[in-house]
C-alpha cells in the first residue's frame, strides 16, 4: 500500500472540502446549500476512512521495523555456566549419538528441553548457513525484505452516530404563549377589542353610552398524531442508534406539525385556529396589509402597520419564510451596501433590531408563484398567540401490534389547542399585485 499516495488523496480531498465550505458560506441557495452539505459530509467520511488506512499501515510498517531489527541483532552471549535447559539438551545429543536407533523422550525431560532451547533461540540461529549468506547480501543491497499484507476487499465501517438533518422544527413553537390544561376539553380566553370616547351632554340629557367592546377567542380540543415503524433487527444489531433517533422522530413529526398550524390551521372542529385563518375573529380582516415586493420601506410599513392608534408597540415579532428573509438580506442601499442588518440565529434572529421567526408555513412575497392575496407574513407580540396542552407529549413503543413479522411501533400523541387571544393581536401581510398599505387598522 503506497502511504505517499493515500496522503496525496487525503491532502487534495482536504482542500476540495475547504472549497466547498468557503462556497457554503456564501451561498445563500437552500437547494444549493444541501447539496455542498451533502458533498461535504462525503468528503469528510472518504478523508476519515482514507486516513484509517494511513494509520494501520503505518502501525504495520512499525511491527515490521522492529521484526527486521530484532532479526538483525547478535546472539546473545552465553553463559560461563551451562544452565539445566542446555545440559539436558547436551545429555540428550550423546544419548543420541550413543544409540541412534532408539529415538524415545519420556515425559517431562529430553523433549522438553529440546523444545524450550529452541524456543530461545534468536532467529539468525534458527537459518542455515545458505540462508545467512543470503540474508545478508539482501541487507547489502538494501532490497525490501518483507512484503506488506492487505485486505482484497476493503473493510466496510458503520458509524456509531447518526447524523441529522437540518432543523425541521420553527422556533415559534416554544416563543408562543403556552399553557397546560390536563384532562381539558375546550378553553376561552376573553380579550378587550375597544373602549368608545366619551362624549358632550347638556344639561338634563342622556349620559353618552362608552360601552366596552369584549370578544374572546375559543380554542379547542384537537388530536396530533406520528406513528413509526422499525424491525427488530434495526433496534438490536446495528453499531448506531437507530431506534432512539426514531422514537425522537415521531416526537419531532408532532411539534413540527404544531408549529405549522400555528400559521395554517383553519378553524374548523378538531383543528387548530392558525394565525392566517378566516375563522381567527380576533383579528379583523380589514387590518391585513399588502406588499407586493420587500424593499427598503418593507419592514416600516408592517412595523407602523401594527397595534393602535396612540402607539407604536414594542416587543413584536415577524414570522416569515426563508425565502423572504433572503430578499430582505438582497436590499442594497444607494452605495451597495446591504440595506437591512440581519442576524441569524438559525430559526430566529433580528432584522434592523426587529425579531423574527422563520416559520415554512408561510408562502413568500418574493416567490413569483405565490398568488396575489396570499398570506405570506405576520408581525405582532407571539405571545398573543396561545397554544394549550390538554394532555401531555405521550410517545409509546410497542412490540404486540405486529408481533409475528417482528416489528416495533412507535407512536406520538398530544391534545392540543391554539388561537390568536389579542384583539389585532398580529398584522398580517397579504402578497400584492401592487405596494400599497390596505385598507386601514
Amino acid at each position: 500500500m503506497n502511504i505517499k499516495k493515500l496522503l496525496d488523496e487525503i491532502e487534495a480531498k482536504k482542500n476540495a472540502r475547504a472549497a466547498l465550505v468557503k462556497k457554503s458560506e456564501a451561498s445563500q441557495d437552500v437547494n444549493e446549500l444541501r447539496s455542498l452539505q451533502g458533498q461535504i459530509k462525503d468528503l469528510s467520511a472518504d478523508i476519515e476512512f482514507m486516513q484509517g488506512l494511513v494509520d494501520e499501515e503505518r502501525a504495520a510498517e512499525a511491527q515490521r521495523t522492529a521484526e527486521n531489527a530484532q532479526a538483525q541483532a547478535p546472539a546473545p552471549a552465553q553463559a560461563a555456566e551451562p544452565d539445566t535447559r542446555t545440559q539436558a539438551v547436551n545429555e540428550h545429543a550423546e544419548h543420541e549419538a550413543q544409540e541412534p536407533e532408539h529415538r524415545s523422550f519420556k515425559p517431562g525431560e529430553g523433549f522438553k528441553a529440546v523444545a524450550e532451547g529452541r524456543q530461545n533461540r534468536t532467529p539468525d540461529q534458527n537459518r542455515t548457513p545458505e540462508q545467512m549468506e543470503q540474508r545478508g547480501k539482501a541487507l547489502k543491497e538494501g532490497r525490501s525484505i518483507t512484503v506488506a499484507t492487505g485486505s482484497i476487499v476493503l473493510p466496510h465501517r458503520d458509524a456509531a452516530n447518526i447524523n441529522d438533518t437540518f432543523q425541521q422544527v420553527s422556533s415559534l413553537l416554544d416563543a408562543v404563549d403556552y399553557m397546560e390544561l390536563q384532562g381539558g376539553e375546550s378553553f376561552k380566553q376573553p380579550y378587550a377589542k375597544d373602549s368608545p370616547d366619551g362624549n358632550y351632554t347638556e344639561e338634563g340629557g342622556e349620559i353618552a353610552d362608552t360601552d366596552a367592546a369584549f370578544g374572546y377567542a375559543e380554542i379547542t380540543k384537537s388530536k396530533i398524531t406520528g406513528y413509526s415503524e422499525i424491525t427488530d433487527e434495526v433496534e438490536k444489531l446495528p453499531a448506531a442508534n437507530y431506534a432512539a433517533f426514531v422514537e425522537d422522530s415521531v416526537t419531532k413529526s408532532t411539534r413540527k406539525k404544531l408549529a405549522k398550524e400555528i400559521m395554517l390551521g383553519d378553524g374548523t372542529a378538531g383543528h387548530l385556529t392558525g394565525i392566517f385563518s378566516t375563522k381567527c375573529d380576533a383579528i379583523p380582516a380589514d387590518s391585513d396589509i399588502t406588499v407586493s415586493a420587500i424593499d427598503n420601506t418593507t419592514l416600516d410599513e408592517i412595523v407602523f402597520s401594527y397595534g393602535g392608534d396612540e402607539s407604536v408597540e414594542s416587543q413584536a415579532a415577524l414570522i416569515l419564510s426563508k425565502e423572504d428573509l433572503k430578499a430582505f438580506a438582497s436590499v442594497r442601499s444607494a452605495d451597495g451596501k446591504p440595506f437591512y442588518n440581519i442576524v441569524n440565529r438559525g430559526g430566529f434572529g433580528t432584522i434592523n433590531s426587529v425579531p423574527f421567526f422563520i416559520n415554512s408555513a408561510c408562502k413568500a412575497v418574493a416567490n413569483s408563484k405565490t398568488a396575489s392575496g396570499a398570506y405570506c407574513m405576520a408581525y405582532g407580540d407571539v405571545k398573543n398567540y396561545k397554544l394549550v396542552a390538554f394532555s401531555p407529549l405521550d410517545v409509546q413503543k410497542s412490540t404486540d401490534f405486529k408481533f409475528k413479522e417482528d416489528m416495533i411501533s412507535y407512536k406520538s400523541r398530544i391534545y392540543a389547542g391554539g388561537n390568536v387571544v389579542a384583539y389585532k393581536g398580529f398584522v398580517r401581510v397579504k402578497k400584492g399585485t401592487v405596494a400599497s398599505t390596505g385598507t386601514g387598522k
